[in-house]
């Protein structure tokens, strides 16, 4: 039987608002995810809230100061710690070249082989040594004359003692360009990834926004969760209501716990990472140790982004060095996932490290930064109801989301 040309019409259309609806999640996509975040906040806010609450405090207060007193918290912390990280920062600024330099000469030094593979030559900078004129090396008669226009007679070449500059008007515009060093190859790819990853940070006011998104999206779901988890009730049937209550509350539940598992993760990163380096005799130590904390918030990729400043800062001094603060990021890395991170999750969902790394470079690649910050909370709330209604209830598996000594059930 052949379709009615109303049935046809229906399936365009719909066609074109599922397009459309794409298209305009696609296009909104920073807003979704800024709105996540500040969702993400909002469940962190919320346990304050409900042991502030305990003092018959109201609910819209207790979020607001509860908001206020973390901001108030890093304002001071940064006002105590602002002049040295300032000095410090300017130090890091000033050294990372220098440190960039270091690494070139080593490298330069071990030319070939391996390093000039992937860094694109034999030599990972330095001077044309194939041009003349660059080098300060008197040509040859047979180079000469290969530089030399046809038909015209070498150009002689003054000796480099006789303090006289080579006549420079003979010399192609492409042999003029020196060879890049490593420093201007890595400015070039860090200047291009910056603009992929962190276009926001070209609009102040766009930055400015998403925190005021954020922060008023965490007093109010901190404040009153249960509107909104009976507005989310209603686009449930009646049969399966209490399914999904209980879905969306495991979600909240890991959505928390993974968040205030970073916040301490973050801080106890960033102490041990001063201390370290403090005792190594690294310069910057703070500033280094503040990138350390701040990145620990974007897992597996946000340690290995903060210790390549600070091996850098390590060459200054020497080689040695920069191996011992490798190895030393590495050692903390190691306890930290064996150690700390086991125990703060515990009562969480352990999410396989594979399929971390894979969430974050898709969410990277298609969202940039942004993507990569909610990248693992995303997919630990994704795993949450796949689970609960595929595992569980489809297939029939006994899988536990969380361990039984858990304390998130009186979520909204």
């Amino acid at each position: 039987m052949g379709w009615r040309s109303r049935d046809v019409l229906r399936a365009a259309a719909l066609i074109a608002a599922l397009y459309l609806t794409l298209r305009l999640l696609w296009i909104a996509s920073p807003l979704i995810l800024t709105a996540f975040l500040g969702v993400l906040f909002g469940l962190a806010v919320e346990s304050g809230v409900d042991r502030l609450a305990r003092f018959r405090i109201p609910r819209g207060l207790a979020a607001a100061i509860v908001v206020v007193g973390f901001y108030a918290a890093l304002i001071g912390l940064g006002a105590w710690m602002a002049p040295t990280l300032r000095e410090q920062a300017s130090e890091l600024k000033t050294r990372l070249p220098e440190a960039v330099d270091k690494v070139e000469s080593w490298l330069n030094a071990r030319q070939g082989g391996f390093f000039g593979f992937f860094l694109g030559g034999s030599e990972v900078a330095g001077p044309d040594t194939t041009n003349p004129t660059l080098t300060g090396v008197p040509a040859g008669r047979g180079e000469a004359a290969r530089i030399a226009p046809p038909g015209s007679a070498p150009t002689a070449r003054a000796p480099a003692s006789g303090g006289q500059r080579p006549d420079s008007t003979n010399v192609p515009p492409e042999a003029k360009t020196p060879t890049s060093t490593l420093k201007d190859r890595l400015g070039g790819q860090l200047s291009g990834v910056t603009r992929y990853l962190f276009p926001f940070l070209t609009s102040t006011i766009a930055a400015f926004a998403g925190i005021v998104l954020i922060t008023f999206l965490a007093i109010y779901i901190g404040a009153d969760p249960d509107t909104y988890h009976r507005g989310l009730m209603h686009l449930f049937p009646h049969s399966a209501r209490d399914r999904a209550g209980e879905v969306l509350s495991a979600m909240a539940t890991v959505l928390r716990k993974w968040l205030v598992t970073q916040l301490i993760a973050m801080l106890v990163i960033g102490v041990v990472s001063t201390g370290v380096l403090l005792a190594l005799g690294v310069k910057a130590a703070f500033a280094l140790g503040l990138i350390a904390g701040l990145l620990e918030f974007v897992p597996t990729v946000g340690p290995l982004m903060s210790a390549v400043p600070a091996v850098a800062m390590g060459f200054i001094d020497s080689p040695q060095k920069a191996l011992t603060v490798a190895i030393a990021y590495i050692a903390i890395q190691f306890l930290e996932n064996h150690i700390l991170i086991p125990q703060l999750m515990k009562g969480g969902l352990d999410l396989p490290p594979a399929l971390t790394i894979i969430g974050q470079a898709l969410m990277a690649i298609l969202f940039g930064f942004l993507g990569l910050m909610v990248a693992v909370p995303a997919l630990a709330a994704m795993m949450v109801p796949i689970k609960m209604l595929y595992v569980q209830d489809v297939v029939g598996d006994d899988i536990e989301i969380e361990d039984d000594g858990d304390d998130g059930d009186d979520d909204g």
